[in-house]
């Protein structure tokens, strides 16, 4: 129901203090938002150049998911949203950033059968700072978006991952190695996985590698900002 309300109160857009009309961006910055996307690399969604159907960083690297769908650059302005959720712990933000995926979904490709859609899981630490994980907020609204359920405490950490923030690619990939493990039954099943940014690729190779060991069929990674 607060959702439901949310998203029929009028508030101010975010970006522009446009009045809008709930949770969301006005007209004029979701379409600069989303008008012209640079092409993607299908694996992890690193901007490329149009003639190029990979990265060179996918083509060197065994990556546990098998694609990933990004809303937008972590840049500026978009990236103001992610920071009004992370770091000033405003949910309405949760709504906005679902909008935006789910926009980026029907855009890239149609999402298989039956998929199970989960959340990457925060720290501990994160959790004592912020009170709330921003991935499980996002993945939250956009199962509404996407019409489907939410497996919660589908991943877990086995272990504490030390903080990436200014760690180098190789460092990241190593501090992110079996950190989570899964606890449902995926087996046969395809699973999406929401985040809020992906950098390196390394937290969602990590929680992919574990969902494939329980036996997913498939891992698709779902993101609201991708770091170029």
């Amino acid at each position: 129901m607060g959702r439901w309300l949310l998203s029929r109160v009028g508030c101010d857009c975010p970006l522009c203090g446009a009045r809008v009309a709930g949770a969301r961006l006005c007209e004029g910055c979701e379409a600069d938002i989303r008008g012209g996307p640079p092409p993607r690399c299908p694996r992890c969604a690193l901007a490329q150049r149009p003639d190029t159907p990979h990265c060179a960083a996918c083509l060197g690297t065994p990556w546990a998911f098998s694609r990933t769908v990004a809303a937008f650059d972590y840049a500026p302005p978009a990236d103001t949203l992610i920071l009004m959720l992370k770091t000033r712990l405003r949910l309405s933000m949760a709504p906005v950033l679902a909008r935006l995926i789910a926009a980026a979904v029907a855009r890239d490709a149609p999402l298989p059968d039956g998929a199970l859609l989960a959340a990457i899981p925060a720290s501990r630490a994160s959790l004592r700072q912020r009170g709330m994980n921003p991935a499980a907020e996002i993945a939250r609204s956009l199962a509404a978006e996407l019409n489907l359920q939410v497996a919660r405490g589908l991943l877990r950490r086995g272990r504490e991952a030390p903080r990436q923030t200014g760690q180098g690619r190789r460092a990241r990939r190593l501090g992110a190695q079996n950190v989570f493990y899964c606890v449902g039954d995926v087996r046969g099943r395809h699973v999406l996985v929401v985040d809020d940014v992906m950098t390196t690729g390394s937290t969602a190779n990590d929680a992919a590698s574990a969902l494939l060991a329980a036996g997913a069929a498939s891992v698709t990674m779902l993101v609201a900002a991708r770091t170029p």
